[in-house]
């Protein structure tokens, strides 16, 4: 269907642009436009907001986003073979969707987007646990985006979302959720994509805070979290031993059982533990 704008429907566009979906790139299309415009949707009012949308493929997710009112679109994509099907979408919505060719682990969108800005993309399975950690851990708080809405393999929206004492729970739930409001608002089958992923699929919308849940320094507490968990069948006393020679001492003082191990930690634990070992 094609009744979000007047635009061909997505299959056509990909037959007369020749773009299969190349499995190098981590992509797997989404083709309904219903489907993509309630993606849209997800991202909540974008009326008064530049978007910025990763690995948009032949556009399916851009149209959306624009039919639903965003100020203005920035969209990367390293695979060259798309951009004639992106510049007609480009071309149906003028000063309203700007294309860069590239790689979005080595460009720079700031100098190209206007505040509040939201991002919204089904990321390339192959970039997008990388970009969310970066997304995440910016240099300063807050971050330049107020949203993000991503659409990942089901099983990183779960671990994006656990809690503690589930097996999902790991460094990246601490992470998001320690700066953010995380939950997952959408699911779909493999099916809904061409091709077909082996996983179905989810969508996280996350919802930046003003500042962080705890107090806590943001390089001592990713360090903490992630010798933690790299060896998360170990008690913290066994795990985190290079992280300070009082390691014991330093556990008791935030709280914490010695004994314990990192999938029992809650957040608040963590950035006690890490406000411990900040103190040298």
């Amino acid at each position: 269907m094609s009744a979000i704008d007047n635009l061909p429907p997505l299959r056509e566009v990909i037959n007369t642009h020749e773009l299969a979906a190349r499995k190098s790139l981590g992509q797997n299309f989404l083709l309904d436009l219903n489907l993509t415009a309630k993606l849209a949707r997800q991202a909540g009012d974008m009326a008064d907001c530049d978007v910025l949308e990763i690995g948009p493929g032949p556009g399916g997710l851009t149209r959306g986003l624009l039919a639903e009112g965003a100020r203005h679109v920035l969209a990367i994509e390293k695979d060259r073979r798309c951009l004639p099907a992106l510049a007609e979408v480009a071309e149906h919505y003028p000063g309203r969707l700007t294309v860069i060719e590239g790689d979005a682990l080595e460009i720079d969108p700031l100098s190209h987007l206007t505040p509040p800005i939201r991002v919204a993309a089904n990321l390339p399975y192959n970039v997008g646990t990388e970009l969310l950690v970066r997304w995440l851990t910016p240099p300063e708080w807050p971050p330049f985006w107020q949203s993000l809405t991503l659409m990942f393999q089901r099983e990183v929206a779960e671990r994006i979302v656990a809690t503690p004492g589930s097996k999902a729970y790991g460094r990246l739930a601490v992470l998001a959720q320690w700066r953010s409001d995380a939950r997952i608002v959408m699911q779909l089958p493999p099916g809904a994509f061409t091709p077909p992923p082996k996983v179905s699929s989810s969508v996280v919308h996350l919802t930046a805070l003003p500042e962080p849940r705890y107090p806590a320094d943001p390089a001592v507490l990713s360090r903490v979290v992630a010798m933690a968990f790299n060896q998360r069948r170990k008690m913290l006393r066994s795990a985190l031993k290079g992280a300070a020679p009082d390691i014991e001492d330093r556990l008791q003082a935030a709280g914490l059982k010695p004994t314990d191990r990192a999938e029992q930690i809650p957040l608040e634990g963590f950035c006690a533990l890490a406000r411990e070992i900040a103190k040298g």
